[in-house]
């Protein structure tokens, strides 16, 4: 079997991945709000227009997606310190505890999963994570 055969599998196994630990979530927000949260994390404070560029998505869909964040409670808006047109957007208080729970949540299902693998298996999987970062690092999406 050569790579290309491989692929599929190598997709569908990271594609089961994701979803199973969607699975560990509840649904109070969506995909790209969870994003843009993650972002924020990543980030700290940060224009919604850089926001947009993160994500890959045009200024309004990000003004649609950072509007319905602050009006739940999860996101701020502050005046940007050097630029007076610009706003920053971050976590409130009440995202920050969330994203924590939410993530214990993830790390216990996935800690539970690798304890039933062998040692060996175990560090073929911490093997690969770098691996896995690098294939899904910067990029530009290929569109059909």
């Amino acid at each position: 079997m050569d790579a290309s055969d491989e692929i599929p599998s190598l997709r569908t196994a990271v594609m089961r991945l994701a979803r199973r630990l969607r699975q560990e979530r509840d649904d109070q927000l969506t995909p790209s709000q969870l994003a843009v949260l993650g972002d924020l994390v990543q980030n700290g404070p940060t224009t919604p227009g850089d926001l947009a560029a993160m994500e890959h998505v045009r200024p309004p869909t990000m003004s649609r997606i950072v509007a319905g964040l602050e009006e739940g409670g999860w996101v701020s808006r502050t005046p940007h310190p050097q630029d007076g047109r610009q706003c920053l957007i971050d976590l409130t208080p009440q995202a920050t505890a969330w994203i924590g729970t939410y993530r214990q949540a993830r790390d216990v299902w996935l800690q539970q999963r690798m304890a039933e693998l062998t040692e060996a298996e175990r560090a073929t999987v911490w093997a690969a994570v770098p691996l896995l970062d690098r294939i899904a690092g910067p990029g530009e999406p290929s569109r059909p």
